[in-house]
């Protein structure tokens, strides 16, 4: 396995749709244990492919706690269900360090995708877990977290990463308190 590097906003690739994976065969299953690694080492809870530069419908998430993994894998993951009651989290993105805003989301979600081993799954997931997926998805799409909250915080924060990338700095020199 692999650290690989992760993309930055505000990078146009992030924007991008990703293709559907064909089949999850062995490079799939590569890309998603590098992804893993990639995450845990950030350190994170979830990681699309776009993250790493590859425009692909992969994601993986972990909500577990340090002593008790639960890696999960999608590959073409698709919500076919959501749950009219709506819960808010505070997010932030490892595309977009140092940066995080409450997003509201359905509290609930059922989901259809493939796994590791190309076996087609459904599954229902709540509270952080399927935040985390919400999350992940979406930037399959080419959203991001901030696409969901005002213009104004979103413009501040993406002015904010412009001017570290410039820069070339840390971007613990632009946080506010």
């Amino acid at each position: 396995m692999s650290v690989l590097p992760i993309i930055t906003a505000p990078d146009p690739r992030l924007k991008k749709k990703c293709q559907p994976v064909e089949q999850v065969d062995s490079q799939i299953v590569q890309l998603m244990d590098d992804m893993l690694e990639t995450m845990y080492a950030a350190p994170g809870i979830g990681l699309a492919a776009p993250q790493v530069g590859v425009l692909k419908r992969v994601i993986v998430v972990d909500v577990g706690h340090d002593d008790q993994r639960d890696p999960r894998f999608f590959a073409n993951p698709e919500v076919v269900w959501h749950s009219d009651d709506v819960a808010s989290y505070e997010e932030g993105c490892l595309s977009l360090p140092e940066n995080f805003s409450d997003v509201v989301r359905p509290a609930a979600i059922k989901l259809r995708y493939l796994d590791r081993d190309n076996t087609p799954q459904e599954m229902e997931a709540d509270g952080l877990l399927a935040t985390c997926i919400q999350h992940e998805i979406d930037h399959l799409e080419g959203i991001l977290f901030v696409d969901h909250i005002s213009a104004l915080k979103r413009s501040m924060i993406l002015r904010r990463l412009t001017k570290a990338k410039k820069a070339h700095r840390p971007l613990a020199k632009y946080a506010t308190a």
